[in-house]
């Protein structure tokens, strides 16, 4: 046994295909399936069960692929804790962040990260917060920004800010003529929300929650820039995060933005990473440096509220890496 066939039967594990488990180990579907087999033989039970157009694991298989997805993980640490003795701050970052989050951040924290760490390559994953969690679990992230909490004993969360909401009423909306709300006043409103799966989605129940105030049901939006749409549209209204209306966030006219008076509704966003990692040390500088922000960037009322237009147009997407 050895780690090229643990690697052969976890990319068997996620693909369910023998032909697209070898692309993705870079073998040929014959040199991939021989091995297979000979760990099967080498552990003498059944891995996979082979059928013509399907492959299932079989019990036996699904606990050596967890245990292969360790060991395979364990080793790339063993092998970046090696290189980064010789040059911390050199290297490879995967890190994952959420979609309402990351294209509102990156471009604060991008020029800083490069800047304090000219060397590191910085590979960028936008993904929801449930598969980010899974991949970080899984050794394919080295660390990921989320939003508390996350409940995992295996993880280290190093909270970086806490991002205030605001209100985002059309021009034509009775509040627009105001600045700023109660909280008990939000219970008037129903809001317009994302669809399940978005960490926003639950963020946002929260405040309804303590405030009183309702979900529209009968639409849920697929993303964050949907919702502008439709708030611009005199469709509702609906909470934003404070990041997703500063620039580089470009001005809407048929948009007005409220803060809030009294109780100031936020999340906690975080860069999380597994306790037992090698790069522990240095991803909490990483941290430091997310979490130096612009003076008043994370103020919903600092200076001018730029109100909104869809920030695809100015913000720029996360790169996959910055080369």
């Amino acid at each position: 046994m050895n780690l090229r066939d643990l690697k052969y039967l976890v990319a068997l594990a996620d693909q369910k295909h023998f032909g697209r488990a070898a692309a993705a180990c870079h073998v040929s579907q014959p040199t991939l399936s021989t091995q297979i087999r000979k760990l099967e033989d080498e552990l003498g039970v059944p891995l996979v069960e082979r059928a013509p157009r399907k492959v299932m694991l079989t019990p036996a298989g699904r606990e050596a692929a967890e245990r292969a997805r360790r060991i395979v993980a364990e080793v790339e640490q063993m092998k970046e804790a090696a290189r980064r003795s010789k040059d911390p701050e050199a290297g490879t970052v995967r890190l994952g962040i959420f979609p309402t989050l990351a294209p509102y951040l990156l471009p604060h924290v991008v020029p800083r990260v490069r800047a304090r760490f000219p060397q590191l390559e910085l590979l960028l994953v936008e993904e929801k917060s449930d598969e980010l969690l899974a991949r970080l679990r899984d050794g394919k992230l080295d660390a990921a920004v989320l939003a508390l909490p996350v409940h995992d004993e295996q993880l280290h969360a190093e909270f970086l800010f806490e991002e205030p909401f605001v209100l985002a009423v059309p021009e034509n909306h009775p509040l627009s003529r105001r600045d700023a709300l109660t909280l008990d006043e939000l219970a008037e409103q129903r809001l317009l929300l994302l669809e399940d799966g978005h960490c926003l989605r639950e963020q946002a129940l929260d405040v309804c929650r303590l405030s009183g105030a309702h979900e529209r049901t009968e639409f849920r939006a697929t993303s964050l820039e949907t919702l502008r749409q439709m708030v611009a549209a005199n469709v509702g209204v609906t909470l934003l995060p404070t990041l997703a209306i500063k620039p580089p966030v470009a001005r809407s006219d048929n948009i007005h933005l409220l803060r809030f008076a009294d109780s100031h509704p936020s999340r906690s966003i975080a860069m999380v990473w597994r306790r037992s990692s090698a790069m522990a040390g240095f991803l909490a500088r990483l941290a430091r440096v997310f979490a130096d922000l612009p003076p008043g960037l994370l103020a919903p009322d600092a200076g001018d509220p730029a109100p909104l237009q869809q920030a695809a147009t100015t913000a720029p997407a996360p790169r996959s890496d910055w080369g």
